[in-house]
């Protein structure tokens, strides 16, 4: 368990770091897509490289979505997502030595929001329909992805692409967290509106990922 949680760790460190500093470090030259491929390719890295420790979680909903299909013990879901969270906010710290380096920083960190003063300032109920929506369908993905059945050796390309198409709908929206490690990570270091509005990306993915978990277990979107 303890390789597990490492590369857990590790896994969750790359998705926020190379995502989350895509966006802070070079979200003015890359824009909303490079930002989308940078969350998608940092997954696949992920996937390719831990995921035969770990199966490559980097997300509580994901991990709690695994116990609601039955394929993993609540004790390890719970142990998965302390070390995912530690991950995330590791992850979020050196990007903000890095980033607090530059004299045109402003600040940000890629926290998730929504509301006025946030990107497209969408509604809270439009930030947590698109969350639950898109952490569900994120999850489907998954456990289709990693499932008796799967094509071998694709699982890693499918889950990428399926958050680099996420990024690309929803950006706008709230950041897109899908993934409550990711969004506690930059609100710990962001402070304000980050940390008040937290709530809706851990609880809004958490209800997508068990939704997910469940129609999965019920056979309703598994293959066998």
């Amino acid at each position: 368990m303890s390789k597990k949680l490492t590369a857990e760790v590790i896994g969750t460190f790359i998705l926020v770091f190379f995502g989350c500093g895509a966006a802070v470090i070079g979200g003015g030259a890359i824009g909303f897509t490079g930002i989308s491929l940078a969350f998608g390719l940092a997954i696949v890295a992920a996937a390719y490289g831990l995921g035969a420790i770990s199966g490559a979680h980097l997300n509580p909903a994901v991990s709690f979505g695994m116990v609601a299909a039955g394929r993993m013990t609540i004790s390890d879901a719970i142990r998965y997502s302390i070390a995912q969270i530690i991950g995330a906010i590791l992850g979020a710290g050196v990007l903000y030595l890095i980033a607090s380096g530059s004299a045109g920083w402003t600040g940000g960190l890629g926290a998730n929001g929504y509301g006025a003063g946030y990107l497209g300032e969408y509604s809270l109920t439009a930030a947590v329909v698109f969350e639950v929506v898109m952490t569900f369908l994120f999850v489907t993905v998954i456990l289709g992805a990693t499932g008796s059945g799967s094509a071998l050796g694709f699982a890693g390309l499918a889950i990428g692409l399926t958050l680099a198409a996420i990024h690309l709908v929803g950006i706008n929206v709230t950041g897109v967290s899908v993934n409550p490690a990711r969004s506690i990570g930059p609100a710990l270091f962001s402070g304000g509106s980050a940390l008040t509005q937290l709530w809706v990306f851990i609880v809004a993915p958490l209800v997508g990922g068990l939704l997910a978990g469940a129609l999965y277990k019920a056979g309703i979107t598994r293959a066998d």
